[in-house]
């Protein structure tokens, strides 16, 4: 055993996404993490006082891969319609990709996210926040009319849920999956268009 080898959270949440997806969430424990870095158990825990703070924080890192990508979108410039339609075929993709490139990894995080219920909310949170802000951003621009930001940012969020919420993914590989996104977006973002002024 390497006690001296320098223990990161980081690196400690590299290797258990290694050894969940060597042995399942199941079957994985903290002794495996640290037997895979090489190090007591009692090295992982402190940094990760339990079993449920490492899987929240495995659950946060994925969550905040995900959210990388879009942030850059909302916190953008250029026209607001666009980059709504950006940020949420973004969304829709990266969640795609994740069900497609590594289906057993999804189905881990799906039930890592199930246990950690505050991870996921404060992650919901963050993207209708973002939604909001391009909406904010819109209103300024003079395309969009919207009564309540955070209101209709949910709105958006809830409306393409289909789209991104993993409760669908089955539906993912369907043929016409692409045709149904064109069609919501184009509803979504003629509703939340500002009169033409005459």
């Amino acid at each position: 055993m390497n006690e001296n080898v320098v223990l990161t959270p980081e690196r400690i949440l590299e290797v258990t996404e290694d050894v969940l997806r060597r042995f399942g969430l199941a079957k994985a424990t903290v002794v495996d993490v640290a037997r895979a870095l090489d190090v007591s158990h009692g090295s992982v825990y402190r940094h990760f006082p339990s079993k449920a703070s490492l899987r929240q924080a495995v659950a946060k890192r994925w969550l905040d891969r995900v959210n990388a990508p879009l942030e850059k979108i909302a916190e953008g410039s250029g026209p607001a319609p666009a980059r709504l339609e950006r940020w949420l075929r973004t969304m829709f993709a990266i969640k795609h990709k994740k069900v497609c490139d590594d289906p057993e990894m999804f189905a881990t995080y799906l039930a890592l996210a199930q246990e950690a219920c505050m991870v996921v909310k404060a992650h919901k949170d963050g993207l209708i926040d973002q939604l909001a802000y391009i909406l904010s951003d819109g209103v300024k621009q003079g395309v969009f009319q919207v009564a309540d930001v955070k209101a209709s940012a949910r709105a958006v969020f809830e409306a393409t849920s289909r789209f991104h919420h993993p409760a669908h993914s089955e539906e993912w590989s369907d043929p016409q999956l692409a045709a149904r996104i064109d069609a919501v977006l184009a509803l979504l973002l003629r509703g939340l268009e500002a009169p033409r002024k005459r």
